[in-house]
């Protein structure tokens, strides 16, 4: 069985609870859920699978605690590992919503990882992120101002995706 570890930066809690209710789906302990702003990049290594998530901030911006984080974790060799993204916005910044999944992703690709977990974003109203690929988006967009009504079943889809891809 694949071990999942969860790594999330969270300035207001919403990535935190989104994180740990990932986990509940997926039946990772809370032990192997991991605030970045308190752990090493190193511990990515630890798991097969590494879920990461961090909500949007300012014009575009990655929650303050992923930068440091990913300085050390953009240079790992993750080969053999996967890594699925999640990141919570407000679709109100039309012109940057999520694009903290985007920056994770364009950040963590010279690990050598695998990506999975790309879905839509149907429902949502906004005209440009950085997460955006290919028609789709790299990982699960959440907005949890404006379309708290879509999260339940949006963390559903995608951990079942999740479940599926690693299995």
């Amino acid at each position: 069985m694949k071990t999942i570890g969860i790594f999330y930066g969270s300035e207001t809690g919403t990535t935190a609870d989104v994180a740990h209710r990932i986990a509940r789906l997926l039946g990772v302990s809370e032990t192997d859920i991991h605030d970045v702003a308190q752990t090493a990049p190193s511990e990515l290594g630890q798991y097969d699978v590494d879920i990461l998530g961090s909500s949007t901030w300012g014009s575009g911006e990655l929650e303050q605690d992923w930068y440091g984080f990913l300085d050390g974790a953009s240079s790992l060799d993750l080969k053999g590992h996967t890594i699925a993204i999640f990141g919570c916005g407000d679709e109100s910044m039309s012109d940057t919503f999520c694009n903290a999944v985007g920056e994770i992703y364009k950040t963590m690709q010279p690990t050598g990882a695998e990506f999975i977990g790309e879905f839509n974003a149907d429902g949502y109203d906004f005209t440009d992120s950085e997460a955006a690929k290919d028609g789709t988006y790299v990982g699960l967009l959440l907005d949890e101002v404006n379309h708290s009504d879509l999260t339940d079943r949006r963390l559903k889809e995608w951990t079942d995706l999740i479940k599926k891809s690693i299995s």
